[in-house]
């Protein structure tokens, strides 16, 4: 069974720039899709990007398209989420989640192990 520990995330004003990381332990982490979700205050959980196992099979949401990419580096059980000209509305505590399947999907019950979170935080 794969834990998952996110970090990177800050404050930071609108237009800059985080990475976040999601490391990964216990588990042969090639074997899994990892996806990044979000939940700001008051809102639902919903999906950012997710990545296939080999990290093809790249899916966005449309909002973050163009400024976010995800990756992953297999070799150091991590996968990343650059996130670039970051808004306001990009603010929420983000969560990695990884499922013991091939190809990455948004639907956030496909995914079993989750990460504690970490706090983004993009001031105007």
């Amino acid at each position: 069974q794969v834990q998952l520990a996110e970090s990177g995330g800050g404050m930071v004003q609108a237009g800059g720039s985080l990475r976040l990381s999601c490391a990964a332990s216990g588990g042969i982490f090639s074997s899994y899709a990892v996806a990044w979700f979000r939940q700001a205050p008051g809102k639902e959980r919903e999906f950012v990007a997710a990545t296939g196992r080999s990290g093809s099979n790249l899916l966005y949401t449309n909002s973050v398209r163009g400024r976010f990419t995800i990756s992953r580096d297999n070799a150091k059980n991590t996968v990343y989420l650059q996130m670039n000209s970051l808004k306001p509305e990009d603010t929420a505590v983000y969560y990695c989640a990884a499922a013991k399947r091939a190809f990455s999907t948004r639907l956030s019950n496909d995914y079993h192990y989750w990460g504690q979170g970490t706090q983004v935080t993009v001031s105007s």
